[in-house]
């Protein structure tokens, strides 16, 4: 089968398109043929070993001189082909999506994934939308459910609103009864209240940490903000949830772990609730992001979409030319030239 596959860490270029054999599905586990997978800031982060104190840290996916997995992408959707012998929720022909964690492997025509880390598409979407979901609807799920804690009625910031994860959690936050704020560029606001934001903010007109707006949740996707600005936009039991973030320039040491491992220090001091988010793979979140998608709470958002063998550039893209939403490959039709499927 045709496999993005990449042995040391480097740039997009480190990335090539191969023949590989085609994984067998264990006792436990799902084959299926991928039909689209979507691009995360973690595949940029694994494809460049960056930070480099997640080598250490992160032992699962990070190898020392190149990733612990050799095929990248981790979300997908697709048809089921073969089920292990203890699989009973499955048969071939099922239309399915899900996330492989830090198994990677799903810039691929087959993946294999454990039965507990996949679920029915909803009939509703296409391959790319159902792709578009599992990690940042989980994350976004995580963070606005699980950490946040956001109730009707509470105002929640999103920082980084038109990214992947913004855009679902915008969504999400606004589905539980939210008051939603989005911080994003002049760009981007249309795209992110037409999904439901009830205000935007420009950050490069207004500072949300300085205006004097407060927050009973501030969910922060950049790491490009001090950890005292964002305090200061919560009220005084307000709660910060932190989840990666972090741009690509050239490396670093420590990137967006770095304001994490502060806020773990101080959150023992301060009344604020300072929470760093540990994204899990989970089938029931996973059904709960379909039955949300299926009821049109929340529609995945597409930038732009790129057939398997430009999967370099559609990481390359993301990494480097500030995306909005979402970036999927597409492995069949692997013909075309990549889409443009930006909203306004």
């Amino acid at each position: 089968m045709k496999a993005i596959v990449q042995d040391r860490y480097g740039s997009s270029e480190m990335l090539r398109l191969e023949e590989v054999d085609r994984p067998t599905p264990a006792d436990d586990e799902v084959l299926v043929r991928v039909h689209a997978a979507a691009v995360n800031a973690s595949d940029w982060h694994i494809m460049r070993g960056d930070p480099r104190l997640a080598r250490v840290a992160m032992p699962a996916a990070f190898g020392w001189s190149g990733p612990k997995r050799r095929i990248r992408g981790r979300d997908f959707a697709g048809r089921v082909e073969a089920v292990g012998r203890r699989v009973a929720r499955f048969q071939p022909g099922d239309e399915v999506f899900g996330d492989l964690g830090f198994a990677d492997g799903a810039f691929a025509e087959y993946v294999c994934v454990p039965d507990e880390a996949v679920e029915r598409k909803p009939a509703g979407l296409t391959f790319e939308q159902a792709a578009a979901i599992p990690l940042a609807g989980n994350t976004a799920l995580m963070g606005v459910r699980d950490l946040g804690r956001v109730r009707p009625g509470q105002r929640i910031l999103v920082n980084g609103a038109s990214g992947g994860v913004g855009t679902f959690a915008v969504q999400i936050a606004k589905s539980f009864g939210a008051e939603v704020t989005a911080v994003c560029s002049a760009r981007n606001a249309e795209l992110v209240r037409s999904i439901g934001a009830d205000h935007v903010v420009d950050y490069s007109k207004e500072d949300f940490a300085a205006n004097g707006q407060r927050y009973d949740v501030v969910f922060d996707l950049v790491a490009n903000r001090s950890l005292t600005d964002l305090r200061r936009a919560l009220t005084p039991t307000g709660t910060l949830v932190l989840s990666g973030g972090g741009v690509s320039d050239g490396g670093s040491l420590v990137g967006p772990m770095g304001i994490t491992i502060k806020a773990q220090l101080m959150s023992r001091f301060v009344r604020h609730r300072l929470l760093t988010l540990n994204v899990t793979t989970s089938r029931a979140n996973l059904a709960t992001l379909g039955e949300l998608a299926a009821s049109g709470a929340v529609v995945p958002v597409i930038d732009r979409t790129y057939p398997l063998s430009e999967a370099p550039e559609a990481i390359r893209y993301l990494e480097l030319d500030h995306a909005r939403a979402k970036v999927v490959v597409t492995v069949d039709g692997d013909t075309r030239p990549h889409e443009d499927r930006s909203r306004p």
